[in-house]
């Protein structure tokens, strides 16, 4: 039995490292960003622009390495896009006009899209192994590597290092890690070879999960869309509505960030013992409760705790939704996982940007209660976490006896 579990454990750590270097990536990229602007010499709203071709790069991945790594098996996948998004992780450094600068980010998305839809199907393969969930560690071990990045990257840069020199730097541990761990990686054998006959659903069956995976990318959707408009305009919030100092406003995202971590590595916990679909319904109801307290805080500190509370309730619903979609058809774990993460992703972008065109009609707090509304309604769609007819079972939540 413990030659069984040693290989699950190793794939399971090999997973974390991927999603810690996929979060390093982005987290190194976003540290060097102004620098990046100056040396290319652009505007803000160039650079805007240009951000955009990173977002589309990305999602056009994320379609692209779905079905590939349902053929192929994450085996091979999962190394192979981890090699090339560190790989271009150096090229927006290198860049000299807005024209390379515009390609480099085409490819850095394109890249880091393959990347996080292949490693998200292999997380469902090895929960699925694993019986129980744990699918919100490694979003959580994401966030990790963002901050780790920007701790990393904020001293190269104050010590002189140009942004050539210390995206290359990442780019080369990039490749040494994404290789490294690929020994540890599930075997590849495709799931459309290895599914039993029980698994391949007729198809009838299979138009009906695909009716509720475009669901959960649209529960995916508005559930990054929320995540999206804290991560944009938190800050604002405390400063321009609440009048709070730029030293302390900073705190506002600060506090979602860390309650958001939080939660996702307490949210694996949670699932096995009430169940995907409470964590998704009740989180998604205290993110709601969160936004609103935010939305009309009469201080910074009551702020906070609005804050607080919509990152601990969003921290555990993104990964249920991925979960469910990669355990919906075993036969097409990373299609149905490309689709939810595409949508979602889109609702990223659009998040911050749907805030800022409300912001034209209404106070920036009023256009909160947008949120407030995605969230509640989210709460009342988690009904759809319950595994369809003809669906793989998801991991089921333990009986209090078998935790330790």
């Amino acid at each position: 039995m413990e030659g069984v579990k040693h290989p699950l454990r190793a794939a399971r750590a090999a997973t974390f490292l991927y999603f810690v270097l996929a979060g390093t990536l982005i987290g190194t990229w976003v540290v060097h960003i102004p620098a990046v602007e100056a040396r290319v010499g652009i505007s803000h709203a160039t650079l805007g622009s240009l951000l955009v071709l990173l977002g589309l790069g990305a999602f056009a991945g994320m379609q692209v390495a779905g079905p590939l790594t349902d053929r192929l098996g994450p085996r091979l996948v999962v190394p192979a896009t981890g090699v090339l998004a560190s790989a271009t992780l150096l090229l927006p450094g290198l860049a000299r006009d807005p024209w390379t600068l515009a390609g480099a980010l085409l490819l850095f998305g394109f890249c880091n899209g393959c990347l996080d839809v292949s490693m998200n199907a292999h997380a469902v393969h090895v929960e699925k192994a694993y019986g129980r969930p744990v699918m919100s560690a490694f979003h959580a071990t994401f966030s990790v590597g963002g901050v780790i990045a920007a701790l990393a990257a904020a001293g190269a840069v104050g010590a002189g290092m140009s942004p050539a020199a210390t995206l290359g730097a990442s780019a080369a541990l990039g490749i040494v890690i994404a290789l490294a761990s690929a020994r540890s990686l599930l075997p590849g054998t495709p799931a459309t070879a290895t599914a039993t006959p029980a698994e391949r659903a007729p198809a009838a069956e299979r138009r009906r999960t695909a009716g509720r995976i475009w669901i959960l990318a649209a529960l995916a959707l508005t559930t990054m869309l929320c995540e999206g408009a804290a991560n944009d305009w938190s800050t604002l919030h405390l400063k321009d509505v609440l009048g709070a100092p730029a030293s302390t406003a900073a705190f506002g995202y600060g506090t979602f960030a860390a309650a958001m971590t939080t939660g996702r590595l307490l949210a694996d916990r949670v699932a096995g013992r009430f169940g995907s679909m409470a964590v998704l319904r009740y989180g998604s109801g205290t993110a709601a409760v969160g936004i609103t307290i935010a939305a009309f805080a009469p201080s910074p500190w009551a702020a906070f705790v609005g804050w607080a509370l919509f990152g601990l309730g969003l921290s555990g619903c993104v990964p249920q939704l991925f979960s469910a979609a990669g355990h919906a058809d075993p036969a097409a774990a990373g299609a149905n996982v490309s689709r939810v993460a595409g949508l979602g992703y889109l609702g990223m972008l659009a998040g911050p940007a749907v805030i800022g065109w409300l912001t034209h009609l209404t106070a920036l707090n009023h256009t909160f209660l947008l949120l407030t509304l995605l969230s509640a309604t989210t709460a009342l769609a988690a009904g759809v976490l319950r595994p369809g007819p003809g669906a793989t079972p998801e991991p089921e939540p333990e009986p209090a006896s078998s935790r330790h």
